[in-house]
């Protein structure tokens, strides 16, 4: 049976961002996505120039409304990304809990896009939309450490700190948390940042039980736009095909990763030349090339059960 995902993300026509970092995997992967562009740019921002259009809350409704009218409104997914309106995020938590109505099994993959590194780069009015009503509708959500110490008001020190961090935004609502990167210091060194995911599952007997997983993930000396948005699509992806099982489903988004941003850095160092390094238009993810390891990645990143 078809899965089909709603994807409300931004849209660039050069790159691959938001929905087009989206979109193309899952439909690698089998599933029908319908998309609908939060903005629209020629290109992201990284670029010295960009124009284009933001997809305001009334429109966002109007298209929606559409979708109503043909009775073509049934999702087994909804993934958002990255928006800087309040009436628009507001818009889509009530799509959202419209869409659980109509079919309860519904699964919403948020990425909070907040901010990183301590400061945050959207208006600080989205955060109390995020924390009060976009968190409690949503079954997964792939924070990095500043988002969830933000949304959680607690900071991560240690790993005990991420998993206390990690239990207080399960209880807020998601049964599914990733803590995309952190600053905690990795067992295999410096040259790795450390990921962190729990994941609820309720027994037959109605009683609780959580799965915790570490991820080593090297890293990379280049900034890529796009890859927040391919990750919560496969993590969407991977736990779909393992539900119950986090530590796979870790090891196959976090080497999908691997393999494209790989392929991508290999590349951009290739166009850029010896010891020059590369630009924004040079480091646009290598998507197409990497369809073979987004339909069946070579774990590369093995995750460690914890607790």
């Amino acid at each position: 049976m078809e899965c089909r995902v709603l994807s409300i993300q931004s849209h660039v026509v050069r790159g691959y961002v938001g929905n087009k970092s989206a979109s193309f995997p899952l439909q690698v992967l089998g599933f029908e996505v319908d998309s609908i562009n939060s903005v629209q740019f020629s290109n992201h921002t990284g670029y010295s120039h960009w124009k284009g259009q933001v997809l305001t809350a009334d429109e966002l409704h109007v298209l929606y409304e559409g979708i109503k009218l043909n009775n073509v409104h049934h999702y087994d997914y909804v993934l958002t990304g990255y928006t800087r309106d309040t009436s628009f995020l507001e818009m889509v938590v009530d799509i959202v809990q419209e869409l659980k109505r109509a079919n309860p099994n519904l699964v919403y993959v948020c990425d909070p896009v907040l901010g990183d590194h301590g400061s945050m780069y959207v208006p600080q009015n989205l955060y109390p939309v995020y924390k009060n009503k976009v968190v409690p509708v949503a079954d997964i959500i792939t924070p990095n450490q500043f988002e969830a110490e933000l949304l959680t008001g607690k900071n991560i020190s240690t790993e005990k700190d991420a998993i206390e961090v990690m239990d207080l935004l399960h209880a807020m609502g998601p049964d599914t948390v990733v803590i995309t990167s952190s600053d905690l210091p990795s067992r295999l060194g410096d040259r790795f940042l450390v990921s962190l995911g729990s994941q609820r599952h309720v027994r037959p007997d109605g009683s609780r039980t959580t799965q915790r997983v570490r991820i080593e993930v090297p890293k990379v000396d280049a900034v890529f736009v796009g890859t927040g948005d391919l990750f919560a699509a496969m993590l969407l992806a991977w736990t779909h095909h393992y539900p119950n099982d986090l530590k796979t489903a870790c090891e196959k988004t976090f080497s999908v990763m691997h393999h494209v941003i790989q392929r991508t850095i290999s590349y951009a160092h290739e166009l850029a030349g010896p010891g020059r390094r590369p630009s924004p238009p040079q480091l646009e993810l290598r998507m197409v090339q990497s369809k073979a390891d987004i339909e069946d990645p070579a774990i590369v990143t093995e995750a460690t059960v914890i607790s």
